[in-house]
């Protein structure tokens, strides 16, 4: 890596040793660092353990986990083996994995977008501050953690592309795009960054009759190696005769009126899982440069990548909303596909272009004058201290007041109820209210519900039999379990779509109405509550007894199916 001079490398060496700094806390605090729970404690990190608990982290294409809905979830629901996330899990605890996880794409975010924008952006190497502070900013942002590098990878994917498509053929190039499949995933965000290198490959093909091979060639390369990475996803879409739950999604539900309110919103505020936040500093800055260069009588190349890029942020954003139009319907109801694969996911090139908009535009501001660049630096640092509130530390521990990794899976206490049953934990099924079933997945207990995005159909509708009476007293939890269905939870209608009551709550539940026969007959025992059931009894429950533990958020009520 060349830098034009010693200020650049300072300041490139500082960028790295503020990522240090930033995932810091979680080697320091371990367990009890405090991380993201939605999509992440709640499921990923305990499917990482169950699967390596299991035996089958390299099972058969057939094989079965059998900790998980009675023995019926796939194997091939946990991703593949030759994932790099799934490998950190396997050889290393779960706390340490997820660090390690955070600084690796981190680490290769900054490098991606640094090389992207240095080598094919922002040519001027004076403009060092900007390809490193922006890098720096791309590699801050708070993504979704079991995606890995399948957005924040984009632009180190860009970057080789790009040298292949201008004739450098060099060894890195190719071994990067051969090595990405590895840490990232093609459904989570690379396949929807292929279909746009290969409708840039396509416009060469056009509009400048070149066909380059090369370039072609290495789409194909990526896309293969992404096919042998992952082999359990191909077979389960391809080969897998047994209906999924996902058949049943409902996603289109919008009039057209609601769908462009929602592009506004996914344009300005950005996705739960490609979060980008780029509301306060880089959306302003976006449309003062936007209006500077639509106003320029002789607009330059970087004008008109500019203009285009602003355009193509929103329509990614526009096709986010459509998707779950009302008008889908008929195409959704005859085409499988549509309802199983997330289309939508289009938007998750988002940030590639957020960030690389917010990198060239700072650059056309900096061409102004001196002045400017005093500006430019300052913009830089303003969205670098907006992204520092984000830290998993600060947000979720000090901010959000959410539980510790080591509070959330509560070991210990999880353990005592373990002793007080007394029995091999595969002789035995349980499940949760009040709580995520992750957390008895985390601590070995086998359970019969679960959040997993792909189960069997036939087993969300034997499940459905023990929570029909309840789903009726609430359309909201019937349409969530019925049109969606991935969260397969003892869903209690007085708690609603609430999954985490902590041992402050004063929640109780008056009038629970379970199926206890079905329960049973699915081969329940025991039921693992946060919140007393006062009419517990008129359910043919027990409560054994209630665990409390100081390093634990929960309050576990122990009942048992008579």
């Amino acid at each position: 890596m060349e830098f034009q001079s010693k200020r650049e490398s300072y300041l490139f060496l500082l960028a790295i040793a503020a990522i240090v700094l930033f995932i810091s806390p979680l080697f320091i605090l371990g367990e009890n660092a405090h991380i993201r729970v939605h999509d992440n404690l709640d499921s990923n990190i305990a499917w990482y353990k169950v699967l390596k608990e299991s035996g089958e982290t390299f099972g058969n294409l057939d094989a079965k986990i059998p900790q998980v809905i009675g023995g019926q979830l796939s194997r091939n629901a946990y991703g593949s083996e030759w994932t790099g996330i799934v490998l950190l899990h396997y050889f290393l605890p779960s706390m340490t994995a997820y660090s390690w996880s955070q600084f690796i794409t981190r680490f290769f975010a900054f490098i991606g977008m640094y090389l992207l924008l240095k080598t094919h952006i922002i040519k001027d190497r004076k403009a060092y501050p900007i390809t490193i502070g922006v890098s720096l900013a791309f590699a801050l942002t708070p993504f979704w953690p079991s995606g890995m590098l399948s957005t924040l990878g984009h632009p180190l994917a860009l970057w080789a592309f790009l040298n292949i498509r201008a004739k450098n053929y060099s060894w890195k190039n190719w071994l990067t795009i051969g090595l990405l499949p590895f840490y990232s995933s093609i459904v989570l965000g690379f396949f929807f960054f292929i279909v746009a290198i290969g409708l840039l490959w396509l416009y060469d093909l056009i509009v400048k009759k070149d066909w380059n091979l090369p370039f072609l060639g290495s789409i194909f390369f990526m896309c293969s190696i992404f096919m042998l990475v992952e082999y359990r996803l191909v077979y389960s879409m391809l080969f897998s005769h047994e209906p999924v739950h996902r058949l049943e999604f409902i996603s289109s539900r919008h009039d057209f009126a609601r769908s462009l309110r929602l592009s506004f919103k996914n344009f300005v505020l950005g996705h739960n899982h490609v979060l980008t936040i780029h509301t306060f500093v880089i959306l302003p800055i976006l449309t003062l440069v936007l209006l500077i260069s639509l106003t320029k009588k002789k607009k330059q190349k970087e004008d008109q990548l500019f203009i285009f890029l602003f355009i193509l942020n929103y329509i990614l954003s526009l096709w986010y909303a459509l998707w779950f139009n009302n008008l889908w319907i008929p195409l959704k109801e005859r085409i499988d596909l549509l309802n199983t694969f997330n289309f939508a996911r289009f938007h998750f090139l988002r940030p590639l272009i957020i960030y690389t908009s917010f990198g060239l535009g700072l650059y056309i501001l900096w061409k102004k004058s001196v002045k400017w660049r005093k500006v430019v630096i300052g913009f830089i640092i303003a969205q670098i201290l907006v992204l520092v509130p984000f830290n998993e530390e600060i947000l979720f521990g000090i901010i959000m007041k959410e539980p510790s990794f080591k509070q959330f899976y509560a070991t210990e206490q999880f353990e005592e109820i373990k002793n007080f049953i007394g029995l091999p934990q595969n002789q035995y099924k349980v499940a949760s209210i009040g709580l995520h079933p992750a957390i008895a997945q985390y601590n070995g207990f086998y359970t019969l519900d679960t959040y997993n995005n792909f189960y069997p159909l036939s087993y969300k509708y034997e499940f459905r039999k023990i929570i029909e009476n309840e789903l009726e007293k609430s359309n909201k939890l019937k349409t969530y379990y019925d049109e969606w269905g991935s969260r397969c939870y003892i869903f209690v209608a007085e708690l609603g779509k609430k999954y985490d009551f902590r041992k402050n709550s004063k929640k109780v539940i008056k009038n629970l109405n379970l199926n206890t026969e079905a329960f049973k007959n699915m081969g329940g025992k025991y039921i693992f509550s946060s919140v007393p059931i006062q009419n517990a009894e008129q359910n043919q429950l027990t409560l054994l007894k209630t665990f409390d533990h100081p390093d634990s958020v929960w309050r576990i009520y122990l009942y048992e199916a008579l």
